[in-house]
């Protein structure tokens, strides 16, 4: 974006003087923002905080990765109950609900300083890696994960292309979940209500089942209504309906060996996305087809079968009148009214198994392997211009396997430490997509539509496999007292593999083909793609490495390198043959970022900061070719940030937690690509890349009689524009948001507690996600936030 106003440095400058000031005259006795793993700290210092960012516990203040880690009681006392939470409390995080074309409530779309996946289709790969217990969560939908069991969550931004390797140029984001404990009878439940019908409980359990053997198994389900309501028939749209299971097994027979065994499953039925109508190009082709096929007065458009002299024949165009037969601007509802007819849902069911074993081999060296199993299947059904028109319906599906594989030997002489590694990656997904139309504009088409009759619709059934297979090695040297030199290296291989059936049906409400046609249109059959297996192999050679200097116990600086690339692939969705017959590839994109960074302990007061530098290549851009949204590598970025976080506990009971991050994006180049149009400029904006993030907490301990603590707390995050597309369209855009949340919260002697609250406290007005294709389809489309609501927990632990 733009560079930061001299107002808008000064503030956030003055800002973070003051939290610093603060360190000065309180004394903090916990970090807010961390504790993944927490010792027992004295009382006049910040605890130190545990983290795996380098696959190896260490403590944060040395590690040289920007990081923020989240215990479970800070997940808790900040009301961050899901993984798209996490960006109300994380600099340079944007972690947004239901992908723009999946119309899935559960699919995730993330992206860490500027770099991520705007389309969850299965045909592209992440952008940021989504870790759960160390398994890499290959697919968009597994990604949204509710916050029941969990130890604790790190993000860590930028590139973690040598030890985490698997499409993570963004970052990563780590989440542990409880592990058994042996010997400990324990156990913690929860119940919440709240406004639109919410209804919450969650349950854990851990059982000693012999003196080197636990379990623990926890559930839970969450039901609210939505609120989005569907003027044709009231349905509510964006409401939550879903139910969790967990189950883990912890075996340690020895100090040199244990075995940890988990498996989870969970299951959403829901309504759909609440996305609402935004807008129409009242001249695009698709809009002015249905408008004149409904009966608009006035609606024009120049294809056969109608001819010069016909009232309806001419340039494409809707008149702006009030009719609900016309598609233009006065279809409009409201933020929160939906005005579409076709049948809507979101579902999903993710389950997963995997094992954890850790074997000493000496004082020196370990092993660990990591193997896991992971299934998706997901359904999203949306009326993409939400309207009573048909102008573009999707209904995507999708089931996706994937095992893993992953050997780590770790080593340790002290002074110098490693990690040596490989890593296998097995995914299949089969997918089927289909798209109703008022289009193509052929004759028998318009006649169909003339007479009140269905479109097209293309059906793209899909069969996508990838074969990665990974070997990588760091290193870490301290020749010195404070000093500690690291360098790493990863060598990846990713065979991808598409199989296609992809072709148009007219008229749209013909049932798909049993079986499926298995000839392109050169054979003499209907399909646009050749029926057969294309296959594109991409490999890279990633590294880091960085230099930390521990100058004080309270003070060190870091300089950081890495580069992660992200492998390429095949688009799957055609609506009409590419050259050839062959799907159109793909390649590989890539990010080197240079980093900076200082962390301190001051007092109590723990304030880390970071800059950097991102060089992102060969992006991989969205073009159309008509109304198909295509990726091609044609586009170069420059990405710039600040980050910096802060945390106080106060010995009086005040604790303030406050980040913030600033970034600077340009996009270079855009390369032209025959045949196809550009969706962005290099006058626009990245996708998702707000210039300034903040938040800042405020909570205070009240000690009341017979051990009873009384904690108010207040929350607030602000995020300035923002867009969710590639390109600049104004009707789907976010200028800029502040949010904040409150919560009153009685603890009884540490076991049980009762809250209450109120979210989005300010009632405000945002969106939070937003997708269009205004040329030729002609809609736009936009989400908000859910308005204020107040919520009641009770919970206790034994």
């Amino acid at each position: 974006m733009a560079g930061f106003s001299a107002r808008t440095r000064v503030c956030l400058t003055c800002g973070l003087a003051a939290l610093v000031a603060a360190g000065g005259v309180g004394s903090p006795a916990a970090f807010a923002q961390t504790g993944g793993q927490t010792e027992a700290a004295a009382t006049d210092v910040t605890q130190e905080i545990v983290v795996t960012a380098r696959r190896r516990a260490e403590s944060l203040q040395d590690t040289p990765v920007a990081i923020t880690a989240l215990s479970a009681e800070t997940l808790e006392a900040r009301q961050i109950q899901q993984t798209q939470d996490l960006e109300r409390v994380t600099p340079s995080l944007q972690f947004k609900p239901a992908g723009q074309l999946s119309g899935n409530s559960a699919s995730a779309v993330v992206f860490i300083r500027g770099v991520g996946q705007v389309d969850p289709t299965a045909a592209v790969d992440p952008g940021v890696g989504i870790y759960l217990d160390e398994v890499y969560l290959g697919r968009a939908v597994g990604g949204a994960i509710d916050f029941g069991d969990i130890d604790g969550v790190e993000v860590l931004r930028g590139p973690q292309g040598t030890l985490f390797g698997r499409n993570t140029i963004g970052g990563a984001i780590l989440v542990r979940t409880k592990q058994p404990q042996l010997g400990e009878w324990s156990g913690r439940a929860r119940v919440r209500v709240g406004e639109y019908n919410l209804r919450e409980g969650f349950a854990a359990l851990n059982i000693p089942l012999a003196s080197t053997l636990a379990a623990r198994v926890s559930g839970g389900f969450r039901k609210r209504d939505g609120y989005v309501i569907r003027a044709v028939d009231g349905l509510d749209l964006g409401n939550e309906d879903g139910y969790s299971f967990n189950g883990a097994l912890k075996w340690q027979p020895s100090s040199d060996f244990d075995l940890f065994i988990r498996g989870d499953y969970s299951k959403r039925d829901e309504h759909g996305a609440p996305f609402v109508f935004a807008g129409v190009n009242e001249q695009a082709p698709v809009a002015a087809i249905a408008s004149v096929g409904a009966g608009c007065p006035g609606a024009t458009i120049p294809y056969a079968p109608l001819a010069a002299g016909d009232p309806r024949f001419g340039a494409p165009n809707v008149p702006m009148i009030a009719d609900p037969r016309c598609a233009n601007d006065l279809q409009a509802k409201g933020p929160f009214v939906n005005g579409g007819t076709a049948a809507v849902l979101s579902n999903s069911e993710v389950w997963g198994l995997a094992a954890t074993a850790n074997i000493r081999l000496s004082e020196v060296a370990a092993v660990k392997l990591i193997s896991a199993y992971r299934n998706t299947s997901s359904r999203g059904i949306r009326d993409g211009d939400n309207t009573p028109l048909t102008l573009i319906t999707t209904d995507v599906g999708s089931e996706t396997g994937q095992f893993s594989q992953e050997v780590q030997l770790q080593l340790d002489w002290g002074k110098v430490s490693a990690i040596l590694g490989g890593y296998y990656f097995n995914e299949v997904t089969d997918e089927r997509a289909t798209v109703f139309l008022a289009y193509p504009p052929s004759p028998p088409v318009i006649r169909s539509i003339l007479a009140g009759g269905p479109g097209s619709r293309d059906l793209q059934v899909s069969r996508l496999k990838t074969d990665s297979l990974a070997g990588f090695g760091e290193i870490s040297v301290k020749p010195a007292v404070g000093l500690e030199l690291t360098g790493g290296l990863r060598y990846t291989t990713d065979r991808k593999t598409f199989l296609g059936t992809v072709f148009n049906l007219f008229p749209s409400t013909q049932p798909d083909p049993d079986p499926l046609p298995t000839l392109a249109v050169p054979q003499g059959g209907p399909l646009f793609l050749y029926h057969r297996p294309f296959t594109k192999s991409f490999s890279a050679l990633t590294g880091s490495a960085s230099v930390q200097y521990r100058w004080t116990n309270a003070i060190s600086t870091y300089a950081s390198y890495a580069k992660s690339f992200k492998s390429g692939g095949f688009n799957t969705r055609y609506n009409a043959a590419p050259a050839g017959n062959v799907p159109v590839p793909f390649d590989e994109e890539s990010v080197t970022s240079y980093e900076i960074g200082v962390k301190t302990n001051i007092g109590r007061l723990r304030f880390n900061l970071a800059a950097f530098q991102a060089d992102y290549d060969n992006i991989q851009l969205i073009f159309r070719q008509g109304v198909v949204p295509l990726l091609f590598n044609a586009g170069k970025a420059r990405i710039r940030g600040l980050e910096a976080e802060a945390n106080l506990r106060t010995a009086w009971g005040l604790s303030i937690d406050g980040g913030v991050s600033l970034l600077d994006d340009k996009i270079r180049s855009i390369t032209p690509v025959p045949g196809a149009t550009a969706t962005v400029t290099p006058n626009d904006d990245l996708p998702l890349t707000p210039s300034i993030q903040a938040n800042l907490a405020l909570g205070y301990d009240i000690a009341l009689p017979n051990g009873m603590t009384l904690t108010p707390r207040v929350d607030g995050s602000y995020t300035s524009k923002i867009t969710f597309i590639t390109g600049s369209i104004p009707l789907i855009e976010e200028d800029g948001y502040f949010v904040g949340n409150g919560s009153l919260t009685l603890k009884f002697n540490g076991r049980y507690e009762v809250s209450a609250g109120v979210n989005n406290i300010l009632d405000s007005r945002y969106l939070i996600q937003g997708n269009a294709s205004l040329a030729t389809l002609g809609y736009a489309e936009r989400m908000y936030a859910r308005p204020r609501n107040w919520y009641l927990q009770l919970s206790g632990k034994f």
